[in-house]
């Protein structure tokens, strides 16, 4: 019987679309970048958009009934009109062409929810780093009424063989070509073919067989508060289903792509801290104070009155994110603060220019740690490394129905 943890499903494509203005970015990039998201919004104007079915992590402590009742009706127009193509029972096999030129290969199918935990603990699909639980039900609402998704979710398989994708990449001139075109805003290239049939049977078979000699098949890089709605909202569904609709119900099932993790266009990048409302020279005090003192690791620090940095003594990057995020998690309990997570240096040196903040430059992470780290120690700490620079994040594109 094959292994249907990650399998074939019915995707949905958008036929007639401008894919540029359909394709928008992952909704917890530029979180601090009002301007970013008020450009999306001109450059796609009253055009179909995945723009219109998510809520931007930056606008989510605004998000109402109004809002979500905007996205379930604009995804019951695009369904009613027509507006897309279904394949069934298909992958789709992805190239994106990065801003640094390398190509980025991966998979889109979808994950069954039953296979996967957020909270660690042993499970074929696994989170990489901890949620943060008050960022869940705005997400479970907006999939609670939800008709379709389409999805962020980055995650990798630990596939040194490289069995599962590379041999798609050796015949993609025989896949049909589903779409082709350049991402908005410095995303780059991507394209898209169809794996069905044969094809899709062969990566099921290498799935299965890398399954086989490990008991996680794939640990989730970016997308991990989405997965952990859509599981959320899976749990609470189920419990009014028979034993027949549980197998069969499409909200079981959450669309996401996969990569190989030995990939060479995958760059870990850290997440950096900006804390709003903090006195620069009483922070970094604490923080050194709280840290072990060592060098295997530095967190790199700005302000308005200068930078440095703290070593930490720590026996791996997992445990020195361990200590930082316990010692913020402790600060933001006895001060007046507030913590953004935000990807990019120039970024983060930028926002700690003005009074009363301190940005945090952290680590980044090497390849062979992710799947030893989540394995050996369950997840990373919140928000401790993500996929490339901001402008590499997964675009949303494909969609598929849930109800």
């Amino acid at each position: 019987m094959k292994n249907n943890i990650f399998a074939p499903t019915d995707i949905l494509l958008p036929a007639g679309a401008d894919m540029k203005k359909w394709s928008v970015i992952a909704c917890d990039q530029f979180s601090s970048e009002p301007e970013y998201w008020e450009r999306i919004s001109a450059i796609v104007g009253e055009e179909p958009s995945t723009l219109g079915m998510i809520v931007p992590e930056i606008y989510l402590d605004r998000q109402n009934e109004e809002k979500e009742e905007e996205i379930r009706s604009l995804m019951r127009e695009y369904l009613d009109r027509g507006l897309f193509k279904e394949y069934k029972g298909a992958f789709v096999y992805i190239e994106r062409r990065l801003q640094n030129g390398r190509i980025r290969r991966g998979l889109v199918g979808a994950v069954d929810l039953e296979e996967y935990e957020f909270t660690g603990g042993n499970a074929a699909v696994l989170a990489s780093e901890g949620t943060i639980v008050g960022r869940l039900p705005a997400r479970v609402r907006i999939r609670r009424g939800a008709t379709l998704e389409t999805s962020h979710i980055m995650s990798f398989i630990d596939d040194t063989d490289k069995t599962v994708i590379e041999p798609l990449t050796k015949k993609a001139a025989e896949l049909p070509l589903l779409y082709d075109f350049e991402l908005m805003e410095g995303g780059g290239h991507i394209k898209g073919r169809l794996v069905s049939g044969h094809s899709a049977e062969s990566v099921m078979d290498a799935l299965q067989a890398l399954n086989a000699n490990s008991d996680t098949l794939i640990v989730i890089g970016d997308g991990n508060h989405s997965l952990a709605a859509a599981k959320v909202y899976w749990d609470e569904l189920k419990q009014g289903l028979s034993e027949t609709e549980r197998k069969e119900h499409p909200a079981r099932k959450a669309l996401l792509e996969i990569n190989n993790v030995y990939e060479e266009s995958i760059i870990f990048e850290a997440i950096h801290r900006v804390i709003y409302g903090a006195d620069a020279a009483g922070f970094i005090h604490e923080l050194e104070t709280a840290m072990p003192a060592g060098s295997d690791y530095f967190f790199r620090w700005y302000s308005c009155s200068g930078s440095g940095a703290v070593g930490v003594c720590a026996s791996c990057i997992g445990d020195a994110l361990s200590h930082l995020s316990s010692f913020l998690d402790a600060y933001t309990d006895h001060h007046d603060c507030v913590i953004d997570y935000v990807h990019g240096e120039e970024t983060v040196k930028r926002l700690s220019q003005e009074e009363s903040r301190v940005g945090l430059i952290l680590p980044a992470m090497e390849k062979s740690e992710l799947f030893a780290t989540v394995a050996a120690k369950g997840v990373f700490p919140k928000k401790s490394f993500s996929v490339g620079r901001a402008t590499d994040k997964r675009y949303y594109l494909e969609c598929r129905k849930i109800k």
